[in-house]
């Protein structure tokens, strides 16, 4: 088999991927979750940090802009906006 990871020993990648295929797929699914959880917040932590005058909001609306697209980062600002102001 031909390794994936050029900076990975071929007999540890080997070990790596047969330590996978025995995870149930619950496991798999835990493990995903936590590495977007991780993914997400490592994200929004460096648009904090590139942002200071940002609050948590507006950091999340930035979030959203960045990987899902500004139509839709508005559209939850808008939504927000509506919210708070008592018209859902």
């Amino acid at each position: 088999m031909k390794t994936q990871s050029p900076d990975t020993h071929p007999q540890a990648e080997e070990k790596l991927i047969e330590l996978i295929r025995k995870q149930t797929p619950a496991q798999k699914m835990a493990q995903i979750s936590s590495l977007t959880f991780t993914a997400m917040r490592l994200s929004k932590r460096a648009i904090a940090r590139a942002n200071k005058d940002l609050d948590e909001q507006e950091v999340n609306l930035l979030f959203i802009e960045y990987h899902y697209g500004k139509d839709l980062a508005e559209r939850v600002r808008k939504y927000l906006q509506r919210k708070r102001d008592g018209n859902k």
